[in-house]
């Protein structure tokens, strides 16, 4: 059985009190909180392993290496990718989709090439595609959405063109919560001889995201999203992709030779991990994945769904209540406002009620343009957050509405 109030005792922060009253965390779509076993095993190895990996001959690079590289197979199997090639290494989802953006445009676009963009991308998946725009002059298309926050699917069809060159979508929108039908979405670009990228900072925590069975090209995320450490990315790509695209930095490790006449580069997937890697944090990554795996991921969904709609059902009853987002698939985001009360007002008073949540545009302004909005309160959810956090909130909202 699901025993939250267990699993919360994995959680050390989630014992603490803000302003003198018990933290309600609900700020999970910016970053989880994270498990005692994650954190030691960071610690661990500072203590225990620390040496940089793949250079030395000695026997603390040799162990260092070997815990890093078995972090690479443990994302493998966690998103069920054919090879640890097919694993690199970033920063985060923003640099992951960064790398694609300048090497893949670098590779395959010209001017008055296209890209296709959703609605409600988030900026790390806008931004690099504008800033290659105005390098190499190509264009960006944007796929609509209904009312309920939910793609139109015919339209996206019809943006194809002889120019389309690459679709970028989110799987689960971090304002909305939409879940996107990416699986239909990639087979109907790949029936245009078009690859995707697949945006999945805001479902690797709450799904579970198979890249053999939903066949994409390519996959993004962070591990801060799903209780590892900060500064750890991924970016999962087809191999047959990742060997044709160039370097996308200059350095130590993504080489095999240098000279000053020429310059020979290693082998995936370290063609793409110029430097030192952030080792100690990729078997944070590795033990946070082993942490939700052994939850289940399908548990952690349901478990999720479940709480995700009663806290819908509760917030459906403060009157002046404005949700956003009302697509029948969805994640365990909610955004909202009440009546005139600004966001920002929101959810600085529910801080001083120990509830955190986040307020502001949520780096989707172009998606707040369309919903004809400045900003939401947004509450997220996690695996360890309770129902009866859910009343915390609902009440909060109701004093502060009380207040105006």
């Amino acid at each position: 059985m699901y025993d939250v109030a267990k699993i919360r005792e994995d959680f050390p922060i989630l014992a603490r009190t803000v302003y003198g009253k018990p933290l309600v965390y609900l700020d999970n779509g910016a970053t989880t909180q994270k498990p005692r076993v994650m954190v030691d095993a960071l610690v661990g190895e500072y203590y225990s392993v620390n040496a940089n990996v793949h250079r030395g001959v000695h026997y603390l690079s040799q162990q260092a290496t070997e815990l890093h590289e078995a972090s690479r197979e443990t994302v493998r199997r966690f998103i069920n990718a054919r090879s640890t090639n097919e694993i690199v290494f970033t920063r985060g989802t923003t640099e992951s989709i960064n790398l694609l953006a300048a090497t893949f445009g670098e590779e395959f676009m010209q001017e008055g090439d296209e890209v296709i963009l959703s609605v409600m991308e988030h900026h790390s998946d806008i931004v690099p595609w504008q800033l290659l725009a105005a390098r190499r002059g190509i264009a960006i298309k944007v796929i609509p959405m209904n009312d309920r926050g939910e793609l139109l699917l015919d339209e996206y069809e019809r943006l194809f063109s002889e120019r389309t060159k690459i679709v970028c979508v989110t799987h689960v929108s971090n304002v909305l919560g939409t879940e996107n039908p990416v699986k239909e979405m990639i087979a109907t670009a790949h029936a245009h001889g078009v690859p995707c990228l697949i945006d999945a900072a805001q479902s690797i925590p709450h799904l579970r995201v198979d890249v053999q069975d939903l066949d994409a090209d390519f996959l993004v995320f962070s591990a801060h999203k799903v209780y590892g450490p900060t500064g750890v990315g991924v970016l999962y790509g087809k191999e047959e992709w990742l060997d044709r695209l160039p370097p996308y930095q200059g350095g130590g490790e993504m080489i095999q030779h240098v000279s000053f006449e020429k310059t020979t580069f290693n082998e995936l997937p370290f063609k793409f991990e110029a430097g030192t890697p952030d080792y100690i944090g990729t078997t944070g990554l590795a033990r946070a994945i082993d942490y939700v795996t052994a939850l289940g991921m399908d548990e952690i969904a349901a478990y999720e769904r479940g709480l995700t709609d009663y806290a819908l059902q509760r917030l459906r009853e403060i009157p002046e209540m404005r949700i956003f987002g009302e697509a029948i698939q969805r994640g365990a985001v909610i955004s909202f406002l009440v009546g005139h009360i600004h966001h920002f007002d929101m959810g600085t008073l529910l801080d001083r009620l120990g509830i955190a949540v986040r307020t502001g545009h949520h780096c989707a302004q172009p998606l707040m343009q369309r919903l004809g909005i400045e900003g939401t309160v947004r509450a997220s959810f996690a695996l360890y957050n309770t129902k009866e956090e859910v009343d915390a909130l609902v009440a909060g909202i109701s004093r502060v509405s009380k207040m105006f």
